[in-house]
């Protein structure tokens, strides 16, 4: 077996993939534990240790894989990802790059990249992109039409939540999220206007119950149809070696024939 078969085979063990998610998961509680200063004066030497054992496993897979799929590997969203992750890590965390060592916090990010399910959801909502295209353009069309009204209606009332198009935008957005919309917002407004409540009920049922939904549902479909295509490509390469295996047992079966 070629050298970079053997690499890939190793790296792709479940023992080894699953000994990388225990070091990304080990690294994310370090970082975390770095915050304190109580901890940090207890036993920092410790903790700069094992972090920087942590960076080092990850070197190492990433080299290896490097060895093994050689200019391939950047052909690979998720190598890529990797590469970068881990490079920001590398970078020294000082001068112009101190804000890159808060960064290191992104490595915990790697685990979507070694977990299949959670790359499954991460590619479902990639694919969900374009068709969320339409529909946010849509919410953008409610949004400012939304605003504009509710800066005309209410702005001279209420100019700290409708005074101009940004502070409707963002008071229409508490009310869609739902986030103290009644007491805090449509009510007082409704204290002065009385029939406030015939735009804010329509803009939410519009919304909050209608567009938020629909963007859900194409997520949703999106993770299903990927989740659809992953089951037939196992399908197709299980076939594949079904059919390896039998024209094998045929040609040895050929060759005891020929014997005979």
């Amino acid at each position: 077996m070629p050298l970079s078969d053997r690499i890939l085979s190793f790296l792709d063990r479940p023992i080894v993939r699953n000994g990388i998610i225990g070091v990304i998961l080990l690294n994310a509680v370090v970082l975390g534990l770095e915050t304190s200063d109580a901890v940090m004066a207890a036993a920092g030497p410790l903790i700069v240790a094992i972090d920087m054992a942590c960076l080092a496993v990850f070197v190492v897979e990433l080299a290896l894989k490097l060895v093994a799929l050689r200019l391939s590997f950047f052909r690979s969203g998720w190598n890529l990802f990797d590469f970068v992750i881990v490079g920001i890590a590398i970078v020294p965390g000082a001068g112009n790059f101190s804000v890159l060592r808060a960064l290191r916090v992104l490595r915990l990010l790697r685990v979507i990249s070694v977990a299949p399910t959670l790359r499954r959801v991460v590619e479902g909502f990639v694919r969900a992109i374009p068709g969320m295209g339409s529909v946010i353009v849509l919410m953008g069309m409610i949004f400012y039409i939304s605003a504009v009204l509710a800066t005309q209606l209410f702005g001279d009332a209420f100019p700290e939540w409708f005074g101009d198009l940004g502070a409707s935008t963002y008071s229409l957005f508490q009310v869609m999220t739902l986030e103290s919309w009644s007491m805090g917002i449509v009510r007082p407004v409704m204290e002065v206007h009385p029939y406030a409540w015939a735009f804010f009920v329509p803009f939410i049922l519009i919304t909050t119950f209608a567009v938020v939904n629909l963007l859900v549902g194409l997520i949703v479909n999106s993770m299903q149809e990927a989740h659809n295509e992953e089951d037939a490509a196992r399908t197709d390469e299980y076939r594949d070696e079904v059919l390896a295996r039998l024209k094998a047992i045929e040609a040895r079966l050929q060759q005891d024939a020929a014997r005979d």
